[in-house]
């Protein structure tokens, strides 16, 4: 089994909240995760996966729940969502400390039964597919390090082929464990229609089921675009308010994420839409149907798919950095653009841009530069991500960083 990051931030949440939720999507580890914790202490465990143990938390609640030994685990708890109201009940009479590890394939705000019913009472975490140090034995610090005074980077050498490659094959744990191209593809192709047919008609009643993986492959290919609900409504050819509603359900169930834009109230002629990224690039590579030889020969395809996994990797480490931090992408109305701002909560930025190319210009810098002018002092650093090997200033809280050092 390979170690969790989120397992200290899980065992420091029981620590001191009655209840703690790990949603992400199926398929990352949550199962695995949750068993491990519990055999060091929790009285029960529990899936609603399974027929005869969802029949009895949804016919009777109160009683399941009441008799469950604790502190319990109990798995995909959105498939019941009455529990939430019995677990506030249980919490309420028993305010101790670890009383319930939840865990779901949707999100906790599509959930407003448990969202309302648990305010106050529950911390939330979410547990994505493998990051690349999780993969490598190693606890990331990247975003730390580009809030210290001083750069400091470790020695890392990924050539181009190995990182590609990483890109191709994703995080999910089963789709990493069939090398093979073709049963990875065949792993994803289950995947996808598993959630889409299940997790989905769950959630929500859909009409027309079979539009959904043609949205999700749409979505696929405006990777790191931002998003127009006009435009992707008339190539799809569904309403906007029905793709809103479809496309709000692919994020409900971490299939896809929004990256928000970062903007002033003073003014500023920025671009305020959010950008769009798939929340695995081996889910992406497979959507768009390229292997790794395709994305050496196509430079502009692996620049869009190589901003994605850099987005993805530091929305990972935004669960176990040490700064409380957010992700927003930044663009003005002049073009001017970064690909990823990350504010801490005293409003202090870093500016970090990916490039696909093995060398640096100045003119790979000028939309850093642009954001500092318009952050001012709030601006601590900006730096790009490329595919060569060298750390290279250029010039004042400017350098340019080989993309492993996002992991290493």
């Amino acid at each position: 089994m390979i170690p969790r990051h989120a397992t200290t931030q899980l065992r420091d949440a029981l620590a001191d909240t009655p209840v703690v939720y790990l949603q992400g999507a199926r398929q990352t580890g949550k199962s695995t995760l949750v068993k491990s914790i519990a055999e060091r202490g929790f009285a029960s465990y529990s899936t609603l996966d399974t027929a005869a143990v969802l029949a009895a938390a949804t016919d009777d609640p109160d009683g399941f729940v009441a008799g469950l030994p604790r502190p319990a685990v109990i798995d995909e708890v959105q498939r019941a969502p009455a529990l939430a109201i019995a677990i506030k009940a249980a919490v309420d009479a028993d305010r101790r400390a670890g009383q319930f590890l939840l865990t779901g394939s949707a999100g906790v705000m599509s959930l407003p039964r448990l969202a309302e019913s648990l305010a106050g009472r529950m911390e939330l975490h979410t547990l994505w597919p493998f990051s690349q140090g999780e993969i490598d034995g190693t606890r990331e610090a990247f975003i730390d390090r580009l809030f210290d005074a001083e750069l400091v980077v470790p020695r890392a050498e990924n050539p181009e082929h190995e990182v590609i490659d990483r890109i191709c094959t994703g995080g999910y744990p089963e789709a990493r464990a069939r090398r093979a191209g073709r049963r990875r593809a065949a792993w994803f192709d289950a995947y996808i229609d598993a959630i889409l047919q299940r997790d989905v008609r769950e959630l929500a009643n859909i009409d027309r089921l079979l539009d959904m993986p043609r949205l999700l492959g749409l979505l696929a290919s405006r990777t790191g675009q931002l998003i127009n609900h006009a435009d992707l409504s008339r190539t799809v050819g569904l309403p906007q308010s029905t793709l809103k509603r479809y496309m709000a359900l692919l994020e409900t169930t971490f299939l896809v994420q929004r990256l928000p834009a970062w903007f002033t109230s003073i003014g500023k002629r920025l671009a305020k839409a959010p950008k769009l990224m798939l929340v695995d690039t081996g889910l992406l590579t497979h959507l768009l149907e390229v292997d790794a030889a395709r994305l050496r020969r196509d430079r502009t395809l692996l620049g869009h798919v190589l901003e994605n996994f850099v987005a993805i990797e530091m929305t990972k480490q935004l669960g176990w950095c040490e700064r409380r931090c957010r992700l927003f992408h930044f663009r003005t109305e002049g073009g001017a653009e970064v690909d990823l701002v990350i504010e801490d909560r005293a409003g202090r930025l870093v500016g970090v841009e990916v490039k696909c190319a093995a060398t640096l210009r100045s003119r790979d810098f000028a939309g850093l530069k642009a954001l500092a002018q318009i952050a001012g002092d709030r601006f601590v650093r900006g730096v790009v991500v490329y595919l060569g090997a060298e750390v290279v200033p250029f010039g004042e809280a400017l350098h340019g960083l080989p993309v492993a050092q996002v992991w290493t």
